[in-house]
């Protein structure tokens, strides 16, 4: 069981988190035994932290795949051991009441109660989070990013309600204030590969609509390189940088190709853009990268979601090159 507590819910598959749910009513029959009010040592062997962050492990993997019961047992575990007035166990809790819900309406009971709690004690974050995905659940994105922006004030180096501040500014078009919320983060974890793709995803799409394309789009190119040399072999900045650099050559010949034929080109970014010939070697090394992927998944017999988009666009750019 100590890989249930290791291991991240959200790193889990589907499959994953049904072989996890499996073993709920084991463990749980293994651990029942009343235990006291009073914290004895963590690092005992009766009881420790990992034996608690099983729990709520089990509990998020029971609410994914609709094993209610034992999802309901491990939260009175838990609440049993740290009180119901942990802020911990008030945002399970709230997570196990939504989970539950029937219908918009209980969902909507559920956010007065949020509030309500939130009234006694607006420092509660457990609850502020809660609140804000709720909020987003309900299709109120600009109520949901008004509570980040009161939740960021006071807590601004959260990274996980940064990256949420950041997909509800996507999901509103605001592109500019998306990429904003990464570069925070960022100046917390400079090198999180992930977001740098992230960010590159973001001014990538940003771009059909910036005043500066040709900027966006070179400085999307960059996030794409960035996350790959802090992560070697990351198929989606990959995957990003084939689509950025192939959409800034295109920029280039609908503008004038010699005036981007060397660095600098005409944009308007501090940063110089990269040449069409930089550009050119970029794309070729992302294309023959996502080749040897697709080659290696089809003999490993490896059917990941992502390798059919690689697929398709590795399809697309041939038939564009027979063209």
């Amino acid at each position: 069981m100590s890989s249930i507590a290791l291991c991240s819910p959200l790193q889990r598959s589907n499959a994953e988190a049904l072989n996890v749910s499996q073993q709920a009513g084991t463990y749980l029959q293994k651990n029942d035994s009343t235990r006291g009010p009073i914290a004895l040592p963590y690092l005992s062997n009766v009881e420790s932290t990992e034996q608690w962050k099983t729990y709520e492990n089990l509990l998020y993997s029971c609410l994914r795949t609709g094993d209610d019961k034992a999802a309901h047992s491990c939260l009175e575990k838990l609440a049993g051991r740290f009180g119901t007035k942990n802020e911990r166990v008030m945002g399970l809790r709230g997570l196990y009441q939504e989970a539950m819900a029937d219908g918009s309406s209980e969902l909507e009971q559920t956010l007065h109660e949020y509030s309500k709690i939130l009234a006694e004690d607006n420092t509660n974050t457990p609850i502020k989070k809660r609140r804000v995905a709720l909020l987003r659940n309900l299709s109120r994105e600009v109520e949901a990013i008004d509570s980040l922006v009161e939740l960021l004030e006071a807590s601004p180096t959260d990274i996980e309600a940064w990256a949420e501040l950041s997909e509800l500014y996507v999901l509103q078009g605001c592109y500019q204030q998306a990429e904003f919320c990464l570069e925070e983060i960022l100046l917390s974890a400079p090198n999180a590969w992930n977001i740098h793709a992230r960010l590159g995803e973001i001014l990538y799409i940003g771009a059909a609509t910036s005043q500066d394309q040709v900027g966006s789009l070179a400085e999307s190119v960059r996030r794409f390189c960035r996350s790959i040399e802090l992560c070697n072999g990351f198929l989606r900045g990959y995957y990003g940088l084939k689509l950025a650099s192939d959409r800034l050559l295109n920029a280039f010949a609908a503008n004038n190709s010699k005036v981007n034929t060397a660095p600098g080109g005409n944009s308007s970014s501090e940063i110089s853009t990269p040449s069409a010939q930089t550009l050119r070697q970029l794309s070729e090394k992302a294309t023959s990268f996502l080749a040897e992927s697709t080659r290696r998944s089809n003999v490993d017999g490896s059917d990941m979601p992502e390798m059919a988009a690689v697929k398709e666009l590795l399809k697309s750019t041939t038939l564009a090159q027979q063209r």
